[in-house]
């Protein structure tokens, strides 16, 4: 891997296809609401992008705060490869902390920015054009006497007259930046526009081929990650990001984002970065972790469902050809495969395959039952996990051949009894109906089958767990039986506990007659 940190790295990137990343997870990013991140989490996250290969890490503002000055002190001291750079307003008592904040660093990086725009000109700053000129000369002066690298950036520069930005951005590579930023700071641009923006600007600015170029999208229209390709295609080679696109307001360009279109789509971006793409899943699940901001589940590239398939056409496509669906690998962004998720738009295929990986082989009617009971489950149920699978096909193996099977029930319950069960059950292929009421819906389940199956056995154990996690998950119910110094136990699983228990109850109750069956024939014998 080249060096990042190497000055030749940043010289070759301003007329050549290899694209620098600057991360700013830790202080644009932790500007999102709630996101505040302690010093022992900036540092880990640093390490993580330091090892991951981003070029640049912004690791704060420091005159935002002590802990921010101190954070990125620390960052600056312990990063081994990237570059360290700090953020500072065009004010000289800001660059002046920010140089020092990021003196230690292996080579330091001070990005100082002022505002461009007229409706930033006049409503916040109160400035002239010409006293922002001034400006920009005095405080890239300033930080260019500080440290070689030097970034400057135009706030709401794509809201900004064009004629005007050309002049900032002169007067910004005369006074010594080395990178020029244009950020859509307010996430206003099109694609198209950012980068004729970039063209004009690389065109029409005198000594423009000295400074990299660099973008800064926010992503308030859903644009950010296609103005930072569509500047990158207008000459910038620097991409300001984050990971999780974390950040202010809908927040930035996402870096695994940008990283992977970029990496997929060389036919039409012929570009490249110095990422090790199989650290993003690990970097995204750390960033979340220590912001306090979940990922949304169908996040590209680093969602909980970007490589899961539920839709049964998907699934089939899947299990002949990956790439039928898939235009990137899992593990190219470092999770560990595919997950073929079971729901109710699941199909055959992807059932019989999932209980091939879990170790069941089904014959073909087994399998056809088998599905019809999952289909009926995955109608209740969000997600079927492989714990349900398994208790369902274990339910319909275990309980294939037994005399008695529950057909139908309905349970009455509530705070005014008596609670009450009408049941229907199958004995050997005759369908019988009882309803009885009890001390609970339980005790009524148990009275109805007591009626409709006669029998002597002591109810010695009743226990009830969940197969999964959920308020919707299987409850698996166990039945412990005894009858004549003969103890049976079995189970019955259901998304409804009252089912489970009826199916737990009915379990017991054939695998009793089983016992007896088998007295009875021992007794014959002897």
């Amino acid at each position: 891997m080249t060096d990042p940190a190497s000055p030749s790295r940043f010289e070759s990137a301003r007329n050549s296809e290899s694209v620098v990343i600057f991360d700013t997870t830790l202080r644009d990013g932790e500007q999102s609401p709630g996101a505040t991140m302690y010093l022992e989490d900036k540092l880990q996250v640093a390490e993580v992008l330091d090892h991951m290969g981003v070029d640049i890490i912004e690791a704060g503002f420091p005159i935002a705060s002590e802990g921010d000055f101190e954070a990125v002190s620390a960052i600056a001291e312990r990063t081994k490869n990237a570059v360290i750079a700090g953020l500072a307003r065009a004010i000289e008592g800001d660059i002046a902390r920010c140089g020092e904040a990021v003196r230690k660093a292996r080579r330091p990086r001070i990005h100082t920015f002022v505002s461009t725009s007229p409706i930033h000109l006049q409503h916040q700053m109160n400035k002239s054009e010409a006293q922002v000129l001034e400006i920009i000369a005095r405080t890239v002066t300033q930080a260019r006497n500080l440290v070689d690298d030097v970034e400057w950036s135009a706030m709401d520069a794509t809201r900004t007259p064009i004629d005007y930005l050309c002049r900032c951005v002169e007067a910004a590579i005369r006074a010594g930046a080395t990178t020029i930023n244009l950020p859509d700071t307010v996430g206003y641009a099109l694609p198209e526009e950012y980068e004729a923006m970039f063209r004009q600007i690389r065109e029409r600015v005198p000594d423009a081929d000295k400074a990299v170029f660099s973008v800064h999208c926010h992503d308030d229209l859903g644009l950010a990650v296609a103005n930072s390709l569509a500047g990158v295609r207008g000459g910038a080679r620097q991409v300001e990001c984050t990971i999780n696109g974390l950040g202010e307001r809908a927040g930035n360009a996402a870096l695994e984002e940008v990283v992977m279109a970029l990496k997929t789509r060389g036919d039409s971006l012929p570009y490249h970065t110095e990422i090790d793409s199989t650290l993003l899943t690990r970097a995204s699940k750390l960033v979340s972790a220590v912001s306090s901001s979940p990922v949304q589940f169908n996040k590209a590239i680093v969602g909980r469902n970007a490589f899961a398939h539920e839709s049964g056409i998907h699934q089939d496509g899947m299990l002949k050809n990956a790439q039928t669906y898939e235009i990137m690998t899992p593990a190219s962004v470092g999770v560990s495969k595919t997950s073929l998720v079971m729901g109710k738009h699941s199909g055959r295929h992807a059932f019989k395959d999932k209980l091939r990986e879990l170790g069941y082989e089904l014959a073909d009617n087994a399998l056809h039952d088998a599905f019809v009971r999952f289909k009926d489950l995955a109608d209740r149920k969000k997600v079927v996990y492989d714990e349900d699978l398994m208790a369902l096909v274990d339910d319909e193996i275990v309980h294939a051949h037994d005399r008695i099977k529950l057909v139908d029930l309905t349970v009455f319950a509530g705070t005014k009894g008596p609670q009450s069960a009408a049941l229907t059950l199958d004995i050997d292929g005759t369908h019988v109906t009882h309803q009885a009421t009890g001390n609970g819906p339980v005790d009524a389940i148990f009275n109805a089958i007591q009626a409709l199956v006669p029998h002597g056995a002591v109810l010695e154990l009743f226990q009830v767990h969940a197969v999964t996690k959920g308020t919707d998950a299987q409850a698996e119910v166990s039945v412990r039986l005894a009858e004549d110094g003969k103890t049976v136990t079995a189970k019955g699983a259901d998304p409804d506990t009252l089912v489970a228990a009826a199916k737990a109850y009915i379990a017991s109750l054939n695998k009793l007659m089983m016992k007896r069956g088998k007295s009875q024939r021992d007794a014959l014998a002897g």
